[in-house]
């Protein structure tokens, strides 16, 4: 189990970068933390509208790039609400678009690590005072936005400066995710959305941090310019009951309900 969740990890966070082929199917863009939450979303819209998307995962801040460079992205499903808001200010989004989840974050601790997991932060501590922490996993602060919640929080904690030679960087959150529980690293500060995933939660523990030791994970998304009406109906059928359910299942904090 644990080399199918890191197999498909892998892929995901290897895809970042490479726009989808074209296809009837719509090209979305999502963030990495989303990898299990819309994958099972767009197994639901598939079944209650016969209608198929196809998704790429990785960073916001990457994928923003790539949209404001060309590439053919019909949806854009952001960890951080800036980058939607960068797009819309260039006119590169049909609208402001809508906020449609907040994220959490965990510190995670795969089975047989030298760290306890525990919410304040006070055993990874003193692994690094005592020098049993030797590797430690998060997303790239740069254009994650998981990654720079992670760096946030580590601050608040008081520990980025001791921890930053331990830090092994991922590109997204999926990847991160991928080192902290593959054996990779000892541990890491993982998106909730990834962490209650049954692959994932089933390698080791997780605690959840306080949401005051970072900025929220305010999550937008917004339909792009070249949006057809398969895209359309997924952004719509994303605001649904149905869907939100699912959001919230994977940690999710809703829209007016933080």
């Amino acid at each position: 189990m644990r080399r199918r969740l890191l197999a498909v990890l892998l892929s995901l966070a290897l895809s970042v970068g490479a726009a989808p082929a074209a296809a009837q199917a719509p090209a979305i863009a999502a963030a990495a933390d989303l990898t299990f939450a819309l994958a099972e979303l767009a197994d639901l819209f598939k079944a209650a509208t016969g209608r198929e998307v196809r998704i790429a995962f990785g960073s916001s801040g990457n994928f923003t790039q790539q949209i404001e460079n060309g590439a053919p992205f019909e949806l854009f499903l952001s960890a951080d609400e800036s980058y939607i808001e960068r797009l819309a200010a260039k006119r590169m989004t049909r609208d402001a678009g809508v906020l449609y989840a907040i994220g959490r974050i965990v510190l995670f601790v795969p089975k047989g690590s030298a760290l306890k997991s525990d919410p304040a932060l006070s055993d990874l501590r003193a692994a690094i005072g005592d020098r049993r922490l030797k590797r430690f996993a998060i997303a790239n602060p740069e254009h994650a936005p998981y990654g720079r919640a992670a760096r946030e929080a580590l601050q608040a904690a008081g520990l980025w400066t001791s921890i930053q030679p331990a830090l092994v960087l991922g590109e997204n959150a999926a990847q991160a995710t991928q080192f902290a529980t593959s054996g990779s690293a000892q541990g890491g500060i993982i998106p909730l959305s990834l962490a209650m995933a049954p692959e994932v939660a089933r390698l080791g523990t997780a605690a959840l941090l306080s949401d005051t030791t970072h900025q929220p994970l305010r999550q937008r998304m917004a339909l792009l310019p070249r949006a057809g009406p398969v895209a359309a109906e997924f952004y719509a059928w994303l605001q649904t009951k149905p869907a939100r359910a699912v959001f919230v299942r994977y940690g999710f904090v809703l829209p007016g309900e933080a």
